[in-house]
């Protein structure tokens, strides 16, 4: 899936918002822990970039949980930026929404960043661009947070785990071969090695492992 906004569009968006809960280990702990790792090294009146906010899940969460935080929201999918408006509902007046990639974000110095179950989508060479981009939008030493779907590349070790993460997905038996190459083909997956080494040379500092649930792990940085 090299492009975002065809990704979700029209009914994966409608039914997107059902999806992860389902579909990622510890969902709900992993947003408690985004809120708190974020929380540490940020003011309460926090201005947060939120990267792949289509669904509204990480909005509603946050806006939840901090009452004088902001939001820029920022997705390629319109549709998926329409759903922001039925999931994190009472708090839209503090979260402004911009369709587009990194780039259209706002040149603001943020308080903070989180990109969830996002960068599988984006291609290998996005990736590192994608992550300087955030990282040039942060206050000095501003916490980002960043999980998706990461494993190792070599084999047999890749083969084990794309098998583990259809698994925890529930795919009916006759589903399991497309399920394999979808994975395989339509996903840009990198092992943890090298996710964290390219945070590093995305200029984020103190990189660190806080979430590992099979086939998906969470890293907080902070901007050098």
């Amino acid at each position: 899936m090299k492009d975002p906004a065809r990704s979700f569009s029209d009914t994966h968006a409608k039914s997107y918002v059902e999806g992860p809960p389902r579909l990622v280990p510890g969902f709900d702990a992993l947003h408690r822990m985004m809120s708190m790792l974020l929380a540490e090294r940020t003011p309460p009146d926090a201005r947060i970039l939120v990267l792949g906010a289509g669904g509204g899940l990480e909005l509603r969460t946050l806006a939840a949980d901090h009452p004088g935080w902001r939001f820029d929201g920022v997705d390629p999918s319109t549709d998926m930026l329409a759903e922001v408006h039925q999931t994190a509902a009472p708090y839209m007046d503090r979260i402004a929404l911009t369709q587009g990639t990194i780039e259209a974000a706002p040149e603001a110095a943020f308080d903070a960043a989180t990109c969830l179950l996002t960068f599988h989508f984006i291609a290998r060479e996005n990736r590192l661009p994608t992550l300087r981009e955030i990282r040039r939008r942060l206050k000095p030493g501003a916490p980002f947070v960043l999980a998706h779907i990461s494993f190792p590349q070599t084999e047999p070790e890749r083969s084990l785990w794309i098998d583990r993460h259809i698994a925890w997905g529930g795919t009916f038996p006759g589903n399991i071969e497309s399920a394999r190459e979808a994975i395989s083909t339509r996903l840009t997956i990198l092992s943890p090695e090298e996710e964290e080494a390219m945070l590093t040379q995305a200029g984020f500092a103190s990189v660190s492992l806080f979430y590992a649930g099979l086939s998906f792990k969470g890293w907080v940085g902070y901007a050098g």
